[in-house]
């Protein structure tokens, strides 16, 4: 069975992006070696148009062939014109507005998306499926997580859009796997779900 991983960005104090969901201030700490190791263990986390730049459009990918993403994180990819900003994956948007795909790639899922995750990691595979983002869509998929892998950027928020948005309350535990930190402040860790 196929794993679902949260790779996301954060804020110290866990959010995604601020109350409109913009999370551009973490752009900055792509220096002191983060961005190379990024572009060399997660290269598919990087759009086409990141990938070209620093020269890895050709690499394969080493964990996740799927990226499933709700509209909100969807639409920066519409508003840079790439209706298909991570061609090299399976395009999965999650959206009740969005009625037609703009691109071949690109899958629209408007109902039931725990049932398409379930679909997703019962497919024969090695690589996993990457939750790119959207707080709801987490929200709605946090019984299906299995892995998360976050991103902590060194700023504070104070308000904004939590990892896990829409749902009630609710105790889930993982288990710390790793943890990795960069002179810039990025710290990285790694967690699996407790069973």
């Amino acid at each position: 069975m196929r794993k679902l991983t949260y790779f996301v960005a954060c804020s110290i104090d866990g959010f995604i992006g601020d109350p409109g969901g913009d999370a551009s201030s973490m752009f900055r700490f792509a220096g002191d070696g983060y961005l190379a190791w990024l572009s060399s263990e997660y290269p598919e986390t990087l759009p086409v148009p990141g990938r070209e730049a620093v020269g890895i459009a050709g690499v394969e990918n080493r964990h996740f062939d799927t990226v499933i993403q709700g509209r909100g994180s969807y639409q920066l990819g519409l508003d840079a014109d790439l209706p298909s900003p991570y061609g090299h994956l399976r395009e999965i948007v999650v959206s009740r507005s969005l009625k037609d795909s703009p691109h071949p790639n690109v899958e629209i899922v408007a109902g039931d998306v725990v049932g398409r995750v379930r679909e997703l990691k019962a497919e024969d595979g090695g690589l996993g499926i990457w939750l790119c983002g959207g707080s709801v869509v987490a929200g709605q998929l946090l019984d299906e997580v299995d892995e998360l892998v976050i991103k902590t950027y060194p700023q504070v928020y104070g308000t904004g859009m939590p990892m896990f948005g829409g749902g009630d309350f609710s105790v889930t535990d993982f288990a710390l796997d790793a943890v990795r930190s960069f002179d810039n402040g990025v710290v990285v860790r790694w967690y699996s779900r407790k069973r």
